[in-house]
């Protein structure tokens, strides 16, 4: 855990158990600390120079998240990557993002479209650097945007945390060929119908969006890609 965390610091000035909660969380979603590998209380409130309670304060948050398992007596790990919580995950989503998507079409403005227009530049540029973490927060950066232009801030926060597992497989899937162009194609399928503040179009584009990406997350797991 030290030498995956060498850089890792905190601002006394900020709780500490949402500092840590946010650091472990992204090692565990990009990979960084891989389904089922141990993760240690003891060496991260070590190396971060605070004491073990909010470490194992942002461990219980990420419990409940079921990013990681908390074993009594035996330690914590990341959690294995399990296909029914994937699909749960992926049926919440759907529900929460084809509402933002209705809802964001009939309140599109020229604005939101230069905004999402940039947000797309940036993710497509990321693509073509190859430097798939931040492709990854740009696609996330469209999608929120969608909930900001809804005003349902809420909405995002609850995808957010429901979609922690869809993201580690997404890191994992990013790099696989035509993968990122595909994403890029759909988002632009969303604009279009946004533009035209059609929000049915909007809401099926958004879906269709979901879908394929599930699909291709169950046939990496099915493949042993992802586990």
């Amino acid at each position: 855990m030290l030498v995956k965390m060498p850089t890792l610091k905190v601002d006394r000035k900020l709780p500490l158990r949402d500092q840590i909660y946010g650091m472990v969380r992204t090692l565990i979603l990009t990979g960084t600390i891989g389904p089922g590998e141990a993760i240690d209380e003891k060496a991260i409130a070590a190396q971060l120079k605070v004491s073990r309670t909010p470490v194992r304060e942002a461990l219980k948050k990420l419990s409940d998240e079921h990013l990681v398992e908390i074993i009594a007596q035996s330690g914590t790990r990341a959690s294995r990557i399990d296909s029914k919580e994937i699909e749960q995950a992926f049926l919440i989503r759907r529900a929460l993002e084809a509402e933002s998507a209705t809802q964001a079409a009939s309140r599109m403005t020229q604005e939101h479209a230069d905004n999402l227009s940039e947000i797309l530049r940036q993710h497509a540029r990321a693509i073509e650097l190859q430097n798939y973490v931040t492709a990854i927060s740009f696609d996330d950066r469209f999608h929120r945007y969608l909930t900001e232009m809804s005003d349902l801030p809420l909405l995002w926060r609850s995808i957010e945390v429901s979609k922690g597992q869809l993201d580690r497989c997404r890191h994992l899937m990013l790099p696989r060929s035509g993968e990122a162009e595909a994403t890029l194609e759909q988002h632009r399928r969303i604009i279009r119908a946004l533009n035209l503040k059609n929000s049915e179009a909007a809401r099926d584009a958004m879906m269709a969006h979901l879908n394929a990406a599930f699909e291709n997350t169950v046939r990496a797991m099915q493949a042993g890609e992802i586990g």
